[in-house]
């Protein structure tokens, strides 16, 4: 049977025994009613009407006769009609025949006082008889009630008792299967898939503990292959992870190690079951290479692994759910071989520019001599060959030495030699170095350096060189007859120097790669395009004097270089 016929069933039973309860006060209330009716509406009238014959009897003589005898006829008829108990017939008969010879005998004083006593006589009979009728009525009444009550209390005994039965178990009958439900929820949610729930009745509840278990079951299958894939994958992973030649740590969003592979753990020195888990700023206290890695912002890093100087860039992976991050991966990727083929390459770079200086210095010597009118003369073909020569020449001999600055910034051997200077002798020298390159194109240079400006901090020749380079290029990408102004003035702490040309300008997209390395501008001239290394090695140059440069340029109005000097605050 389901819940609902129970309920059914059981609140119609409360509500049957209710109507029966009600039905059987209402029976024993209506016999007691009609007991009390019989008593007022019988016995009680025939003892009024036997006083008022009795009180007519005792009229006094100064009462008229008729009135007295007509106050006795009315009784008597009606208790005629009015007869109840067995007997009574007979009585008012008796007393009906003993008044119509009283009527007669009414002048008679003596006959009269002896039928009136027998009158009085049968009245008390009468009386008598009723008075034993309502007694005997009573008694009836009595036991009649007594009967309701044991009966009623009975069944309203039983019916509470079924209440009270009802009150206490049924709440339960609902309520422990719905508790015994939640426990089973929250067992799921904890992820305990082995939770089962048994109701042995057959109803709705019966069906949700066979659905309960089925989805517990389903779980169950659900993630047991879920955990044996994930631990597939898991394993999957740190396979690669410790078959990588990189050093690999992961960082949770609590600063805890939750893994790392065998080069980590090597190259910091830890086993993996004493790194795992860790703090990892506590582990950093005492271990310089895992500080370095979580602290310090340094692309390269030079350690001592392998039994030899080896070099590591350092890439953190943010691990991101729902734009939220929940950890980082720390990755140490070994270059040592590409540091060391870098190396060779730098040196090789090196020597061969060095190298080369000595036989195109002697070129050049020699071009001079052919252009000397005392060695001879030369024809104007001749001549012009001897120009050729000595301008290639002289593009070798600037290739060569920025190739020998590359190589001196790679290998980190910048030597600085710092010097208080005002920034109008950094600007003398290389507008007096480029001053024959502008007149050949007819192009002006046009100077705003006030003597007013303070003194800079920096290494006068290769800042000089770097103003050179700027201004080089601004006259190579100016047309004829252009105007080049060079501006020099105060910003905050720092003094910038500034190259405005009037060339066409370098298109947006080119502007992030103009300091790259060997980056050249599509679609420029062959002859106005260097090696690319002039402006990635200005950049070198000035970083290293703790300054910045910068360029900012639109197709069709030119560029404009800008870089920052340190000014002397020891003056």
């Amino acid at each position: 049977m389901n819940i609902k016929n129970k309920l059914r069933a059981g609140i119609g039973f409360l509500f049957l025994m209710a109507l029966i309860s009600s039905g059987m006060a209402d029976y024993y209330l209506t016999r007691l009613s009609n007991d009390s009716k019989a008593i007022l509406k019988d016995n009680y009238r025939s003892l009024v009407y036997v006083k008022a014959i009795e009180q007519a009897l005792d009229f006094p003589q100064s009462i008229n006769i008729t009135t007295k005898l007509q106050t006795i006829e009315a009784n008597i008829s009606k208790e005629e009609q009015n007869i109840t108990e067995p007997g009574e017939e007979q009585l008012a008969d008796s007393l009906r025949s003993t008044f119509e010879v009283y009527k007669l005998s009414v002048n008679n004083q003596q006959a009269t006082t002896q039928l009136s006593t027998k009158i009085r006589g049968i009245l008390y009979n009468i009386m008598q008889l009723n008075m034993t009728g309502i007694e005997r009525r009573n008694t009836k009444a009595t036991s009649t009630a007594d009967g309701a009550i044991i009966l009623v209390s009975l069944v309203g005994s039983l019916c509470f008792l079924i209440a009270f039965s009802f009150m206490i178990n049924f709440p339960g009958y609902i309520a422990n299967p719905v508790k015994e439900l939640i426990s089973g929820i929250k067992e799921i949610a904890n992820k305990n898939y082995n939770k089962r729930l048994i109701f042995p009745a057959k109803d709705e509840f019966g069906d949700l503990a066979v659905a309960f278990n089925q989805m517990a079951g389903k779980l169950n299958e659900y993630e047991s292959s879920n955990i044996a894939s994930i631990l597939f994958e898991k394993r999957r992973i740190e396979t690669i992870i410790n078959s990588m030649g990189d050093a690999i740590i992961g960082i949770d969003d609590k600063q805890f190690i939750i893994f790392a592979n065998k080069v980590a753990c090597t190259l910091i020195g830890i086993p993996e079951d004493r790194l795992t888990g860790q703090y990892a700023p506590n582990v950093a206290l005492e271990n310089d290479l895992l500080r370095n890695m979580l602290f310090v912002n340094q692309a390269k890093m030079k350690l001592f692994a392998d039994n030899r100087d080896s070099f590591f860039t350092k890439d953190v992976l943010e691990v991101t759910n729902d734009n939220k991050v929940i950890g980082k991966v720390i990755i140490l990727k070994n270059i040592t071989d590409f540091q060391q083929l870098n190396d060779d390459k730098t040196a090789f770079i090196a020597t061969i520019s060095h190298e080369l200086k000595t036989p195109l210095a002697s070129i050049r010597m020699s071009v001079k001599l052919l252009e000397d009118a005392r060695v001879g003369n030369v024809n104007n073909e001749q001549k012009q060959l001897i120009q050729n020569i000595d301008a290639d020449t002289h593009r070798l001999l600037q290739i060569t030495a920025e190739l020998l600055d590359a190589a001196q910034v790679e290998t980190g051997k910048i030597n600085l030699h710092f010097g208080s200077t005002h920034p109008k002798n950094i600007v003398e020298y290389a507008v007096k170095a480029i001053r024959s390159l502008a007149e050949q194109k007819q192009i002006a240079i046009n100077i705003h350096c006030a003597d007013t400006l303070p003194n800079v901090m920096a290494d006068l020749d290769k800042t000089t060189w770097i103003l050179i380079n700027l201004l080089s290029n601004a006259i190579k990408y100016s047309p004829e007859k252009a105007t080049i102004n060079l501006d020099v003035k105060k910003k905050h702490h720092l003094i910038e120097f500034a190259v405005q040309d009037q060339g066409r300008g370098i298109d947006e997209k080119y502007l992030a790669r103009i300091f790259e390395r060997y980056f050249r501008i599509p679609g420029a001239e062959d002859d106005k395009t260097g090696t690319g290394l002039g402006l990635a090695i200005a950049k070198d140059f000035i970083e290293a004097q703790g300054g910045n440069i910068g360029v900012e340029s639109k197709i069709g109005e030119g560029s404009r270089f800008h870089f920052n000097l340190n000014i002397n605050n020891a003056l």
